[in-house]
């Protein structure tokens, strides 16, 4: 051996011959760890924005959305209760008492009051529960999207309201056409019937976040698909990477159907008596089950991930010690 050649160890080249490639190891390893993160922490995140742009800036998935609450009964008891006081506001029943004694006018005043309202309530049930509603009912939501899109499209502060004008004329229509409520229909007014979603302080901060989440969805979902796959390209160890981010992305999913929930209670719970909490849980559960099977989707899979790369290593190992046992 010449006496200039480099000493080995244990077979190993010493570690001036390595020097720049085992220090590039730990920042590829670095790297690599940062970008599974990031995408980890993404992948919910884009979820999230790609619904909420769905819903609304996509009038068709959003009338899809809300279609099947036609045949809901919370919702469909909330339109005939706010569609019945809203035609009996215009009920005057003083030139119908005139003829009797001021005495007697509280008790038939509620009596006839009782009885007008069950018979209006029954004509626009009758209307909901119609063959033709779906139908008004898409329109009317339909028309509610597009005003709300043209809103935070814009520079204006126009109110956002939900036109219930085809329902009451289909009362109107109903009553009409039985005896009993032609002075009714007479009594309702030809007004539209809206009802505001958004008032005009409520527009900029809302066509704020609405612009945010454009952007968002347009911006997240291609970074956590690059972030994801150049991570695990990047790692040393590609397994157990593989494992600790399929488990992140899982945890950041539950999480957020987590934070789903908690923000669905606090927002039915703020919501004033008038409104009734069954057709709108009907409304939050309708518009937000795109996002939730999505989640749901993620944490499956990652957890099906988890799962086979945990366990393949093993099985194989002990299928190889069987099949040598047998031989």
């Amino acid at each position: 051996m010449s006496a200039s050649a480099p000493v080995r160890v244990s077979g190993r080249a010493p570690e001036a011959d390595a020097g720049p490639r085992a220090r590039r190891r730990p920042a590829r390893a670095l790297a690599g760890g940062a970008l599974l993160l990031i995408g980890t922490l993404l992948l919910p995140l884009s979820l999230a924005a790609v619904w909420a742009r769905t819903e609304l800036t996509d009038t068709d998935r959003y009338v899809a959305a809300v279609a099947p609450l036609a045949a809901n009964p919370a919702v469909r008891d909330a339109i005939v209760d706010d569609v019945t006081n809203g035609v009996m506001e215009h009920v005057q029943l003083d030139g119908l008492l005139q003829a009797i004694p001021r005495a007697q006018r509280p008790a038939l005043r509620e009596r006839f009051t009782r009885g007008i309202r069950e018979f209006v309530d029954k004509q626009v049930r009758q209307v909901v529960t119609g063959r033709s509603f779906p139908a008004v009912w898409t329109g009317v939501h339909r028309t509610a999207h597009q005003a709300l899109d043209g809103t935070l499209t814009s520079s204006g502060d126009a109110p956002v309201t939900l036109d219930l004008t085809p329902v009451v004329e289909r009362v109107r229509h109903q009553l009409s056409a039985n005896g009993l409520g032609i002075d009714i229909a007479q009594r309702v007014p030809h007004t539209n019937a809206e009802i505001v979603l958004l008032k005009p302080p409520e527009v900029p901060p809302f066509r704020t976040a609405y612009r945010s989440v454009r952007t968002a969805a347009v911006l997240l979902p291609p970074a956590a698909a690059l972030c994801l796959p150049a991570g695990l390209l990047l790692a040393r160890r590609r397994r157990r990477a593989l494992i600790c981010t399929a488990a992140g992305c899982a945890a950041g999913a539950a999480l957020l159907a987590a934070a789903l929930v908690l923000a669905r209670t606090r927002l039915l719970d703020a919501l004033p008596a008038m409104v009734s909490r069954p057709a709108a849980t009907a409304y939050a559960d309708a518009l937000t089950s795109p996002l939730r099977t999505g989640l749901w989707t993620v944490i499956a899979t990652a957890l099906l991930t988890v799962t086979t790369a945990a366990l393949t290593p093993p099985v194989r190992r002990l299928l190889r010690r069987v099949a040598g046992a047998r031989d």
